[in-house]
């Protein structure tokens, strides 16, 4: 997944190809798309033929596709058993042609006894919690499920899920990705893309995948010494919060930084832990940067505001995470000591965006993308906004997203390395959203191969970050 457009747009592309092609020739290709992947899905658990297969039939295009793919799915010695939202609302063409291949009409227990589930009942145009009697058949499913389009209950735009949704083992939808395909990863699974050659323009925002963090991330080459590799500065970490300093220090050391600078009261601690980074105990004496990392476990008192004063008076790329966000929220007049031309990169969790975002007037809600484009165009920074998928907004609108597929990272300490990792990137020259795009990707990536399966803690996820990071370099 790259390219993701908003649902509005890729519905209007869709009706100018619709007026250039046959009748019904469109949803019989997206309905082979969707048969194809619930075959191999069936493959996958024991074979196809003799299988029993449940289509949820809603009243729109959506419900079309899924009786086409169910006609296809007979065809293959596959039991098809059509259960309507609405019985007098179905879409003809489709239900003849499932009526043709064998398949019929049935009623809501027979979803209790399916070995998979194709939802069809709704599609782009829906908004809002499902109501019964579709989410009664939804609340009855036990079966893997191959989505049509996206999971019903699921908003297309935003990936909020209100109500009762649908979570899909396959996702296979048509002409090109839209939003809830990487806002609501979780609940969409495997998404598989049927061309429908749509003409688009340049999309809302895009998914980086590994070779493109890969081509990001700076390597040394024979010319590179410990200063041209990068110089990343961290302020962070207190007297009653070491550990905050620590974690983002180890961070900017594993991603492949140059050097590593640590500036602040827990320089004891870091030394002890990384031999290699050169500390002191304050921001002036700290040398020469390409970029800062500030405000994890800073605190938010007089010196804390002393401290990231003096970081964004630097002229240097700036990551401000943290307390430091929260110190921009409640005395705005630091924004004055900023250096115009350099970069800042704000990476706040939902409460964090709340106290630099809400007095400007800027609600985060369900559309958590255009919360934080409002927030990167209004204070001309770029905006990492963490949670169960990450947006990365710039200044300039280019928006990235990295879809979670786990929830191993809502952890303490968690959003420190993120930072550590943010700032080594940016002290290697990378612009802001692709360096706020690469390390939300390898940061996920640490704690899948930290977890495992169960949740951890924030250090195994730091000691699992050089495996990440030589995934992504292909090592």
């Amino acid at each position: 997944m790259n390219g993701v457009w908003a649902t509005d747009r890729v519905r209007e592309a869709e009706r100018l190809v619709l007026a250039r092609t046959p009748p019904g020739a469109l949803m019989r290709r997206a309905a082979h798309g969707v048969a194809q992947h619930a075959l191999a899905l069936l493959r996958r658990s024991g074979g196809v033929a003799g299988r029993r297969v449940v289509l949820l039939v809603g009243t729109g295009d959506n419900g079309g596709d899924a009786l086409w793919a169910g006609a296809l799915l007979r065809r293959r010695s596959v039991g098809v058993v059509a259960v309507p939202v609405d019985p007098e609302r179905l879409h003809a063409e489709g239900l003849a042609a499932l009526r043709r291949a064998g398949g019929r009409l049935g009623t809501p227990s027979d979803v209790d006894s399916a070995d998979l589930v194709v939802d069809g009942i709704v599609g782009l145009s829906a908004r809002g919690p499902l109501r019964a009697p579709a989410a009664d058949l939804v609340a009855r499913i036990t079966a893997p499920v191959v989505a049509v389009d996206l999971p019903s209950g699921v908003d297309p735009d935003t990936g909020a899920v209100e109500g009762p949704a649908v979570t899909a083992e396959v996702t296979v939808t048509f002409g090109a990705h839209k939003p809830v395909h990487a806002l609501a990863a979780e609940r969409c699974g495997e998404v598989h893309l049927v061309d429908l050659g749509l003409e688009l323009s340049d999309p809302d925002f895009a998914v980086l995948d590994r070779a493109e963090v890969a081509a990001a991330w700076r390597l040394p080459g024979p010319a590179d010494d410990k200063y041209t590799q990068g110089v990343v500065g961290v302020a962070a970490g207190s007297a009653s919060y070491p550990g905050a300093a620590v974690l983002a220090v180890g961070a900017a050391v594993a991603a492949t930084s140059g050097l590593t600078r640590y500036a602040g009261p827990a320089a004891e601690e870091v030394r002890a832990r990384w031999p290699e980074v050169v500390t002191t105990g304050t921001v002036g004496d700290a040398g020469r940067v390409q970029a800062w990392v500030v405000g994890p476990g800073m605190g938010t008192g007089a010196a804390a505001r002393d401290v990231l004063r003096e970081v964004l008076a630097d002229g240097t790329a700036v990551c401000a995470d943290a307390d430091a966000i929260t110190l921009l929220g409640a005395h705005p007049d630091l924004w004055d000591a900023r250096d115009p031309d350099a970069a800042v990169v704000l990476t706040p969790h939902e409460r964090e965006f709340a106290r630099i975002a809400g007095p400007l007037g800027i609600r985060l809600g369900a559309d958590r993308v255009a919360a934080a484009q409002a927030l990167a165009a209004r204070l001309g920074v770029t905006v990492l906004l963490k949670g169960h998928a990450t947006v990365v907004a710039g200044r300039d609108g280019r928006t990235l997203v990295n879809p979670a597929r786990s929830h191993w990272l809502a952890t303490a300490g968690s959003g420190d390395i993120l930072s550590g990792l943010l700032g080594a990137l940016l002290a290697t020259g990378i612009d802001p959203v692709t360096a706020g795009g690469a390390a939300a990707w390898a940061h996920v990536r640490a704690g899948e191969l930290a977890a495992r399966g169960a949740p951890v803690s924030a250090s195994p996820v730091l000691a699992a970050l050089p495996e990440a990071i030589r995934e992504v370099l292909g090592g």
